[in-house]
């Protein structure tokens, strides 16, 4: 990814999820014209969900050939399957259920309930990403990344001050003491995230304000995560 930042302002939290998905879909159309394919990593929060509803509800939704389009997850709560609360829950409902996806290629984490511990469905998460990898990459070719950002900085379930937000070995991590709940959960790292070509950071709110300037401004990563 190259470190190019730009930052687009719109005056209220619809427009803002309406141009970002007019924006995805013009470039996911480009991507599967040029790739024959797209890697879409997801995030969860109210932008996420906002964005995917946006989309869903586009006149031009379909220009995009869903099958294919390859779904993943930046982080999850660890929760039972199709809990409301679970990221993947709501981008089904707000987007990806209405789609014609190919289930091979929606890559979602373990759910509580799949019968795997926490470290169990971290370390599936981390050998699915390696085996959808080029030869001789660690990584998978992520095309987009959406991001939410919490108030203190926060992105995926990487929050400030915390072991998780320094890894650099592992693309996937349990996360056990989140600050906010559920306490459980599942995250990729800045290193599977920073793979992206595109990271989309989607920010609504006044409270935001000031991690979001700490951001632009070059804060330490383990002080502001984003």
């Amino acid at each position: 990814m190259t470190n190019e930042r730009r930052v687009i302002v719109h005056p209220d939290r619809t427009s803002l999820s309406a141009a970002v998905a007019a924006r995805f879909v013009s470039k996911a159309v480009e991507l599967i014209a040029e790739f024959g394919e797209a890697s879409i990593v997801l995030t969860g929060g109210t932008m996420g969900a906002a964005v995917l509803e946006a989309i869903n509800s586009s006149p031009v939704r379909d220009s995009v050939d869903w099958s294919r389009v390859n779904i993943w997850w930046g982080d999850e709560r660890w929760l039972p399957a199709g809990d409301p609360d679970r990221n993947e829950t709501q981008a089904r409902a707000a987007l990806l259920d209405h789609v014609a996806l190919d289930p091979a290629r929606v890559h979602a984490f373990a759910a509580s309930d799949s019968g795997l511990d926490l470290d169990a469905a971290s370390d599936a998460y981390a050998k699915e990403i390696i085996a959808h990898s080029p030869a001789n990459a660690s990584m998978p070719h992520f095309d987009i990344t959406f991001l939410g950002m919490g108030p203190d900085g926060h992105i995926a379930s990487l929050f400030p001050e915390r072991g998780g937000i320094r890894e650099r070995d592992r693309a996937v991590i349990s996360v056990r003491t989140s600050p906010k709940p559920p306490p459980e959960r599942l995250s990729m790292t800045l290193v599977a995230i920073n793979s992206s070509a595109r990271v989309w950071l989607v920010v609504a709110g006044a409270d935001k304000a000031s991690a979001l300037g700490l951001t632009l401004a070059g804060a330490s990563v383990n002080e502001v995560p984003a």
